[in-house]
């Protein structure tokens, strides 16, 4: 008997051990892909086939209360180029061969002949192009990535990707468009170049406006790399912003601030607001401000001409606060009897006070006192009323606060701290408008609760925000406070009036067929040390028709050089109350307005 015969039990077990092993050697294996490390393996093979893409959301639109579009988003495209990239060497082309028609070649692209041709696209010099790669690699040897143009359109883009450099890459992201430029600019606000909200209600209401990217991921061929049909898979959904509503109306917006700016360069003022409002409502069909800002090209104006100083501007208001005063006055009860007014007034307290124009003494109605714009006359019927019980007028009309637009960087004023703060000039100063400031949109906000028969109601620039899925939200409050007594709001109207028909601009501002109740004020500006410059503020606020009040304007011009007085901005207010009762068919006055004596 051979050797190898002798033990074959032994060979068999040993083979079948190693068989075993080998087995379970594979089952560990198998369990250890298939189960173990399943997901991670299934990650890794993705990833190697899968390509995730961001999906934009759309930021939402800002429209006029007829639904004009003030501002929407579009595609743009950054192109960007590698510096490395580039100076490596050049990339070869396919090209029509010139020398056998109907086929083609291949050539090398120098960096030259590239740089050539994106500075014709960007219309450069390739100078330009070769030094912005050769800057960027000096800074960085190793730089990937640098910016060649931002927020390009979808022609450049084209052209660009036509050139097939390899190193020269567009990248699309929504970029924002105002189609309407600059009306309305400088409340609508604007954002950066990477879509971050900079300014104005795109800031305010960003909460409203502001979508969120989602991600797709696909698979491709390992072969071609081509996505491969059905294979889309949404990781995470895109949502869209919401369509923010104003109440201004695009059209009679771009007429107000056309008017306001021709008077602005007429009297070379430093800059101007104009609020139109609606009496009844609150509403504001209008907020201009001059100079006007392009939300396309912010960086066009300086930055403190970018918001609305409607809302950010506090002044001192002058003789149209007088229109309070009277107000205030009357729903106490204290409007009779009339008052003997000099040219001068020594008040009880030491209180030093003059009018702007020199009179004997006169026996003043308190619609006289309007009329004549009487400082001292308005001080005797003023002090009839505590500083308390005036400075609580004062809150009731709003005055002292925010209103209710919440616009960025809004000033509330300032009533000189609280009464029991007041010194005895303030006391006084307060009653016709000095030593205190208001906003533009206050001013017209105290004349709208006059119109509306007493009653404030909530200034209104936003109409509400509609989500994608119709939801409405930040829709107002309509709800009024009453502040002062029909009555008495009835009474300042009718004064207001006689100021429209009587003052010493009744030429300058006269709107045929409507009655209008109106005042005016020329208040100095502060030289921001405590004292006034030489620069006036002048302004008119007033609403018609006076017999059925739907429309409040507010009007005022910061330092006008050619004319520092209310004959400045009366013809704007004249234009525009005429340009917003065309504008809205109102009908006019059935009757003149009642004659109210001036004197006793």
């Amino acid at each position: 008997m051979n050797r190898t015969a002798k033990h074959p039990m032994r060979r068999i077990i040993v083979t079948a051990l190693v068989l075993v092993a080998m087995v379970g050697l594979f089952i560990v294996r198998l369990v250890d892909i298939q189960v173990v490390r399943a997901a991670e393996l299934n990650e890794d093979a993705l990833d190697i086939r899968s390509r995730t893409e961001q999906v934009f959301g759309t930021r939402g639109e800002i429209v006029d209360a007829n639904g004009v579009v003030l501002a929407d988003s579009v595609m743009r495209y950054d192109i960007a180029l590698s510096p490395k990239q580039a100076r490596s060497g050049p990339f070869t082309r396919e090209v029509d061969d010139p020398d056998h028609p109907g086929e083609t070649k291949i050539i090398d692209v120098p960096i030259e002949q590239s740089a050539a041709e994106i500075a014709e696209v960007f219309g450069r010099t390739p100078a330009d192009v070769l030094k912005l790669i050769d800057d960027a690699l000096a800074a960085n040897p190793d730089s990937d990535f640098e910016y060649v143009a931002r927020l390009v359109d979808t022609e450049t883009f084209e052209q660009v990707r036509a050139l097939g450099i390899p190193w020269l890459v567009p990248h699309e992201h929504p970029a924002r468009r105002y189609p309407n430029g600059a009306v309305a600019g400088n409340l609508i606000g604007f954002t950066d170049i990477d879509g971050v909200p900079q300014a104005g209600l795109e800031e305010a209401a960003d909460e409203c406006l502001a979508s969120e990217d989602g991600k797709v991921r696909s698979l491709r061929s390992l072969k071609d790399w081509v996505t491969i049909p059905g294979s889309e898979q949404v990781v995470k959904k895109a949502r869209d912003g919401g369509t923010l509503q104003l109440t201004i109306d695009a059209d009679l917006q771009y007429a107000v601030q056309r008017i306001a700016e021709a008077q602005v360069q007429a009297t070379g003022a430093a800059w101007a607001t104009v609020t139109v409002m609606e009496a009844k409502t609150g509403r504001l069909l209008a907020v201009a401000d001059v100079p006007t800002v392009d939300p396309n090209d912010p960086t066009s104006v300086d930055s403190d001409d970018r918001g609305s100083r409607a809302f950010t501007a506090p002044f001192e208001p002058g003789s149209t606060f007088k229109a309070l005063t009277a107000a205030s006055v009357l729903d106490a009860g204290q409007g009779e009897p009339g008052v003997t007014a000099d040219y001068r007034y020594i008040a009880p307290n030491g209180a030093d006070v003059n009018d702007s124009f020199f009179h004997d003494a006169t026996n003043y109605t308190l619609t006289g006192v309007l009329i004549d714009s009487s400082n001292t006359g308005m001080s005797l019927f003023g002090e009839r009323l505590s500083d308390r019980v005036r400075y609580d007028y004062m809150r009731g009309f709003g005055l002292g606060e925010e209103t209710e637009v919440g616009f960025p960087g809004e000033e509330t004023g300032d009533l000189h701290g609280d009464p029991d703060e007041w010194d005895n000039q303030t006391k006084y100063a307060t009653m016709f408008g000095q030593g205190l400031t208001t906003t533009a949109v206050q001013i017209a906000s105290l004349y709208q609760t006059i119109a509306n028969g007493g009653v404030r109601m909530p200034v209104t620039l936003v109409e509400g925000c509609t989500q994608p899925d119709g939801e409405v939200t930040a829709a107002p409050d309509g709800t009024g406070r009453r502040v002062i007594s029909e009555q008495a709001a009835k009474q300042t109207s009718e004064m207001l009036e006689q100021v429209y028909l009587h003052g010493w601009l009744a030429d300058e501002w006269n709107i045929p067929g409507y009655r209008v109740a109106a005042k005016t004020g020329t208040a100095q500006v502060s030289d921001g040390a405590g004292g006034y410059s030489g620069d006036y503020l002048v302004s008119v606020s007033g609403f018609a028709p006076a017999d059925d009040p739907q429309f409040v304007v507010s009007v005022s011009l910061a330092s006008p050089v050619k004319m520092n007085s209310s004959a400045a901005s009366a013809p704007v207010f004249r234009d525009v109350m005429s340009q917003v009762l065309k504008k809205y068919r109102t009908v006019p006055s059935g009757a003149p307005a009642p004659e109210l004596p001036a004197t006793w």
